[in-house]
C-alpha cells in the first residue's frame, strides 16, 4: 500500500535531550511522537509511506519513509485531528482518515463533528465522541530502559500547563503522608507555570527535574517504584502509563477516562478515591516488572499499532470503493 502521512511538526517529534525548567512550545508532543511512530512501523511492514512533513526534518527519516513537501499520488492519506484540515481539503474527497488525540471537550471543542473517517486513539475516546472506531497507541521498546531493580520514588510526569488536571496535588498529597520521594518531570509552555510548579515542590520536598528527553527520561522511567497517574479528566490514552509498563514500572492511576481499559490488575492500581491510592502505594510490591514489560510489549507495541492501522486503511479503502 502506498501511504501519505502528513503532520505539521519538524521530524523527529520529540528532541533527544530535554529543556529542564525552560518552557517549550508543544510540552507534550505526543501525538507527534506516534505519528512518527506509525511511518516507522508502517515502512517496517512493507508498505510505501510518504511523510509530509511542512516544517521538514532536522535528522534523515528512518529507512522506507520518503520526506515529501506536498501532497503526491497514494493510496490512503492519514492526518493528525484538527492540524491539517488544510489538507484533507486538497485531498479532496479521496480516502482519508485522521487520528484524535485527545478529548474535544477538554480542548473547548464539541464532541459531535466527527465523521467516521476519525480514528481515536483508545476504545473511550471514541464512545465518548459516540464512535467506536479506534487503535491503540504504541511505542518503541528501544527508547526505554527495562530494569527489575527499583530506586525508592515515585514518579509524576506530565505537561504542566494541565497539572492539576493531571492530578499532580494528588502527587504530592501521596508523596507527604507515605514519605516516598516524588520526582516530577514535564514542562508548560510558559514560566508562570513551570514557576508554580516549583513552588508546590518545595512544600513537600518533591524533585522536580522539568523536560526530560532521551536516556534520562528512559532512566526515571526504569528506577521508579511506581508511575503516578491520577488524572481528574478524561484522559484520551495516558502515553507516560505505557512509558512506564515499557521501563517495568508499574502504574497507580485514578478511573477517569481509557486508564482502567489501558492498565490491568496485574499491571497496575485503578483508584477512586483518596484511600484507594493509600492502599496502591503500600501495594507496589505486589506487581511483577515483567508483567509490566510483556504487557507493553504484547499491547502497546508500534509494530501492533502499525498493523492496526493498515487494516483501518483497508477497511476506508473499501468503504470508499463501496
Amino acid at each position: 500500500m502506498r501511504i501519505l502521512l502528513s503532520s505539521n511538526h519538524r521530524y523527529p517529534a520529540l528532541a533527544k535531550v530535554g529543556s529542564g525548567r525552560e518552557p517549550r512550545q508543544f510540552p507534550s508532543g505526543s501525538g507527534y511522537l506516534i505519528h512518527d511512530l506509525i511511518a516507522k512501523g508502517l515502512a517496517e511492514l512493507g508498505h510505501e509511506v510518504l511523510y509530509l512533513l511542512r516544517n521538514g526534518s532536522d535528522e534523515p527519516l528512518p529507512s522506507g519513509l520518503t520526506l515529501v513537501s506536498e501532497l503526491a499520488p497514494a493510496d490512503i492519506l492519514h492526518t493528525v485531528a484538527y492540524h491539517d484540515n488544510d489538507i484533507i481539503q486538497e485531498w479532496n474527497g479521496r480516502p482519508w482518515v485522521t487520528t484524535c488525540h485527545l478529548d474535544l471537550r477538554t480542548r473547548g471543542k464539541q464532541r459531535s463533528p466527527t465523521t467516521r473517517n476519525w480514528i481515536f486513539v483508545s476504545r473511550t475516546l471514541a464512545r465518548l465522541h459516540d464512535r467506536d472506531r479506534y487503535v491503540l497507541n504504541g511505542i518503541d521498546p528501544k527508547d526505554y530502559v527495562y530494569s527489575e531493580s527499583k530506586d525508592d520514588y515515585l514518579l509524576f510526569m506530565s505537561t504542566m500547563d494541565w497539572k492539576l488536571a493531571k492530578g499532580l496535588d494528588v502527587a504530592l498529597s501521596l508523596s507527604k503522608q507515605t514519605g516516598i520521594k516524588l520526582v516530577i518531570a514535564g514542562t508548560g509552555d510558559t514560566h508562570e507555570s513551570i514557576e508554580r510548579v516549583v513552588q508546590m515542590c518545595r512544600e513537600v520536598d518533591a524533585d522536580y527535574v522539568g523536560d526530560v528527553k532521551g536516556p534520562v527520561k528512559a532512566r526515571l522511567l526504569a528506577g521508579a517504584k511506581a508511575f503516578l497517574f491520577p488524572t481528574k479528566i478524561d484522559e484520551a490514552f495516558g502515553l507516560g502509563m505505557v512509558e512506564a509498563l515499557m521501563s517495568g514500572t508499574p502504574v497507580i492511576c485514578s478511573d477517569k477516562g481509557a486508564c482502567p481499559e489501558i492498565i490491568s490488575p496485574d499491571v497496575g492500581f485503578i483508584c477512586k478515591d483518596w484511600e484507594d491510592y493509600l492502599d496502591a502505594v503500600n501495594r507496589i510490591g505486589e506487581i511483577s516488572p515483567v508483567a509490566c514489560r510483556n504487557k507493553a510489549m504484547n499491547d502497546y507495541h508500534y509494530l501492533r499499532m502499525a498493523r492496526d492501522y493498515a487494516q483501518e486503511y483497508e477497511k476506508e479503502l473499501t468503504l470508499g470503493a463501496g
